[in-house]
């Protein structure tokens, strides 16, 4: 069996200097894109690996990246949303040479956690995932010095922070004026627990869209729970049982608008013509939204891109430490599907 190639051999190759090619491997800003895409190209057509122990010896770094889990969410472990995101952030730190070290921790943990981390040096920086309104990690990690990057936002806190995210409340004001427009009222929000950032920021676009057009958010039709299939179903069910039911639904998750879809067709009523219905994330690699004609209309927004992006701005941290956070905002688009039409008469 040959030997796997190593840096020398991959920069003559190229025709390019070695060191060129590690800054094209590991996400340096100053490499052109055009560089960057051959550098990797050729990498994988030749199967070039970093020997990740290596570099770590010559860098003093461990080479691997840590994704923290509290115990008390750890069933976003089998949400097919953080799936997603660990995927394509696992793309960036191969194409880097990085390892990924996933672990779980007791809520009142988490803390100890990430001072063992970095007092073992086990990790080079910390993706933080489903940040809370006031999320105490964020000061935290920054008092113990090291490089974080936020999947989402906290409202509450002020000091300075690396973050991607989608702009959760222009997204949910769109789709709200979008059934507005259809003549819809009586819209309800399925959404994700209220305490997290994004179902607040969520929250806020629905009500800001009713309020432009001078109507009230009625608390019967709002929810926040955790996003699953049973919850929507039972939210949904409850509100259609109203003596004036919502004729549309917004939820915040694809898997909570599948409980909606269950709640719509048991109460005798067909989805996009009695009732509409708008989700978000439906772009998901195995939970597909119908194969041609998307089934729900939807806010899209690639988790897995996000992933990909917050792992490039966390290893560009760990390359070149800044004052200057870096934050990236993304929009999601709206995708007309088979579940949205004009309010009943």
């Amino acid at each position: 069996m040959d030997a796997p190639m190593n840096l020398k051999q991959l920069a003559q190759h190229l025709g390019i200097s070695q060191t060129t090619v590690s800054r094209a491997l590991n996400g340096y800003p100053e490499v052109s894109e055009a560089t960057r895409k051959r550098v990797l190209d050729a990498a994988q057509a030749l199967d070039y690996a970093p020997n990740a122990r290596a570099k770590g010896l010559a860098t003093g770094r461990a080479m691997a990246i840590g994704h923290v889990i509290p115990i008390s969410t750890q069933h976003e472990m089998v949400n097919p949303v953080f799936g997603d995101f660990i995927a394509g952030a696992s793309e960036a730190y191969l194409a880097a040479g990085y390892d990924l070290t996933l672990s779980m921790t007791n809520d009142d943990d988490e803390a100890d956690n990430y001072r063992r981390l970095k007092s073992k040096g086990n990790v080079d920086g910390i993706i933080v995932h489903g940040p809370k309104m006031r999320d105490g990690r964020i000061p935290f990690l920054r008092r113990l010095g090291l490089p974080f990057v936020v999947h989402g936002r906290a409202s509450e806190v002020d000091e300075p922070y690396s973050w991607v995210d989608v702009n959760n409340a222009r997204s949910f004001r769109r789709a709200t004026e979008f059934l507005l427009d259809f003549g819809h009222r009586r819209i309800a929000l399925v959404n994700g627990l209220e305490t997290m950032d994004f179902a607040f920021r969520r929250r806020h676009g629905y009500e800001d869209a009713l309020t432009a057009r001078g109507l009230a958010a009625d608390p019967a039709l709002m929810t926040g729970q955790e996003m699953t299939e049973p919850n929507g179903y039972a939210d949904a069910a409850r509100m259609l049982a109203l003596e004036n039911p919502p004729t549309a639904f917004l939820t915040s998750s694809v898997i909570s608008a599948i409980g909606v879809r269950r709640a719509i067709h048991e109460a005798g009523l067909e989805m996009g013509r009695d009732v509409s219905v708008i989700t978000h994330d439906d772009d998901l690699s195995y939970l597909r939204n119908g194969p041609d004609l998307p089934m729900f209309t939807a806010l899209r927004s690639s988790v897995r891109e996000a992933g990909r992006r917050a792992a490039d701005m966390l290893l560009r941290l760990i390359a070149e430490p800044r004052e200057t956070p870096e934050t990236a905002l993304l929009e999601a688009q709206l995708i007309i599907g088979a579940s949205t039409g004009p309010a009943p008469r």
